[in-house]
């Protein structure tokens, strides 16, 4: 891992996540763990563990800290979990699921986003992060189901697809609305969907092609 920054993030842990409620410990190292500057454009590097979502380019951004620990979190992974993520981003939402699940299937429609943060995953060494550019709201159903999925975009409604990908007993997290959005967690049964509103969020629209 490239160092640098490390007082910033051990602060960024200790002031906006840990003293905000995040406990899982996995989720707290990876925090401390993962350069979050390494996913920002460079101008946008001193701002980087700052309590706000950045700007990386072709309208989208990259979360604030404590959202990416708090959704994390709430998919209470323990380690040995396939993951969904929706919506690679910068891929740093990428990184702290695959310092804390197995495996990791990031899906993004915006080609230049996804391989840019192949190239920047790669240099730091994760294998266990597979991409795939596409549609996110159409899953990636080759390696269904998934123990877990996280969105990192807002769709008006949670994609049908999506839930049919989730084990049974599997977590989603994902953040509804478009005026108004509120994250909620989707905890798949046996012949239902249970749904939990979280809390409030701001995200960017999910895109689909369909």
């Amino acid at each position: 891992m490239k160092n640098g920054y490390i007082k910033e993030r051990e602060r960024m842990v200790e002031v906006q996540i840990e003293a905000r409620g995040v406990r899982d410990k996995k989720v707290l190292s990876a925090m401390r763990k993962v350069p979050r500057h390494l996913f920002v454009p460079e101008n946008m590097r001193p701002y980087a563990y700052q309590d706000e979502p950045l700007l990386i380019g072709e309208g989208q951004t990259i979360s604030q800290p404590y959202i990416v620990a708090y959704m994390s979190e709430a998919l209470r992974l323990i380690g040995n979990e396939m993951v969904l993520e929706v919506g690679t981003g910068s891929g740093y939402q990428a990184a702290i699921l695959a310092e804390v699940a197995k495996e990791v299937f990031s899906v993004e429609l915006v080609e230049t986003l996804s391989l840019r943060a192949q190239e920047v995953l790669r240099e730091l060494g994760y294998e266990n992060i597979h991409f795939k550019i596409g549609d996110g709201t159409l899953g990636w159903k080759e390696y269904a189901p998934y123990d877990a999925i996280m969105v990192t975009a807002a769709p008006a409604q949670v994609p049908k697809a999506l839930q049919e990908q989730l084990k049974i007993g599997g977590r989603m997290v994902i953040p509804v609305g478009s005026a108004f959005q509120e994250l909620v967690l989707i905890t798949r049964e046996k012949r239902k969907f249970k749904r939990r509103k979280l809390l409030p969020v701001r995200f960017v629209p999910l895109i689909s092609t369909h």
